[in-house]
């Protein structure tokens, strides 16, 4: 089987931004969702997945591309949606961008 690749895009909206993934012959797209509290700091709000996209890694993704976008830019994540947070606690090296 082959594994299909998620491409992720952001949309800068102001104030608020959002990683969208899609996959190609996959209906639906995840999303994570930001909310830029200063120039340094972005609040992780929201992640969703549908069920078209569970189990390929669509949201471990989404997050992943959060924090490379975080160390870029020399800014800090907080951690409110549940996923950000869970996957912060299991990844100890994002520490450094990811904190209360």
């Amino acid at each position: 089987m082959t594994r299909n690749i998620v491409r992720i895009s952001y949309e800068d909206h102001g104030r608020k931004g959002r990683y969208a993934a899609r996959m190609d012959g996959v209906e639906g797209e995840g999303e994570l969702t930001i909310s830029r509290a200063s120039d340094s700091l972005v609040i992780a709000d929201h992640t969703h997945v549908p069920d078209t996209m569970r189990g390929s890694g669509v949201a471990s993704a989404l997050v992943g591309r959060l924090v490379e976008n975080a160390r870029a830019g020399g800014w800090r994540i907080v951690p409110l949606c549940p996923f950000v947070r869970a996957q912060s606690l299991r990844h100890p090296e994002w520490s450094d961008v990811i904190g209360d």
